[in-house]
């Protein structure tokens, strides 16, 4: 599958502490990943970004060491790693106060031949396109989606609700670092979007589905996306991967 990415630093942050990346351990095996740094305990020294640059680094280093090659595989292997980098980025909060509270959230996808194994933990979400339309694969671990779930909030209030922003699942802010994990499967000239939510935060998806619509490069279509979302304001860091199955089932 072919793959790229790009991250912004938007209109209102001063500091980007997006990180993505990728990593292949054969030609037809590739691992995506973002992560969207959070916390820290003092401001002038946030933790976020080095929660996010040692989750993507540490999962990239166990793919190069111990790729999985069949999805059920991958599904442990996330489980399993996710939980050492849960550990990783606890331990070094314990060791610096500068980092203590510090937690990402990731949105990852191992690409096996035509199928995407996606985990994610906390609000990056992950889609995918498919003849023309945009679908959600990932559930944002969000105070209002409990809400909803919980009937205390209908979907209409969720979507201004001003604890938009509250995650209850991330790296780094627990023991247990529960993610989900899922497998698609992905039909020629498919293409997965992994993304923060400084993306679908600010973005409609009939927007985000027009521009994977079109005939641009990959890397053009990541650049404008990152566009729409600076022009919508900007609020936060924004990151997007975009990988795009180029064989038949």
């Amino acid at each position: 599958m072919e793959t790229a990415f790009q991250s912004d630093i938007g209109q209102q942050r001063s500091e980007n502490q997006d990180r993505v990346n990728n990593f292949f351990a054969a030609p037809n095996l590739q691992l995506v990943v973002i992560a969207d740094g959070v916390g820290g305990n003092n401001g002038g020294n946030n933790g976020g970004n080095v929660a996010a640059e040692e989750t993507v680094a540490a999962l990239g280093r166990y793919f190069t060491q111990e790729a999985p090659k069949t999805v059920r595989t991958a599904k442990a292997w996330f489980r399993d790693k996710v939980r050492l980098v849960n550990k990783l980025i606890l331990n070094k909060a314990n060791s610096n106060l500068n980092y203590r509270g510090m937690g990402t959230t990731m949105v990852a996808a191992i690409l096996i031949d035509n199928v995407a194994v996606v985990a994610n933990i906390g609000d990056s979400r992950g889609y995918i396109f498919h003849q023309d339309l945009l679908t959600q694969i990932t559930v944002d671990h969000s105070l209002v989606n409990e809400l909803v779930k919980n009937g205390d909030l209908t979907e209409q209030e969720a979507a201004h609700s001003p604890q938009n922003n509250i995650i209850t699942r991330a790296i780094g802010i627990s023991t247990d670092a529960e993610i989900d994990v899922n497998s698609f499967e992905l039909g020629e000239n498919d293409q997965l979007l992994l993304c923060t939510d400084g993306l679908s935060k600010m973005v409609e998806g009939d927007q985000i589905a027009a521009v994977l619509a079109g005939h641009e490069s990959l890397e053009d279509k990541c650049a404008d996306l990152i566009k729409l979302a600076n022009a919508a304001g900007g609020n936060d860091n924004v990151t997007v991967l975009i990988s795009q199955n180029d064989q038949e089932k």
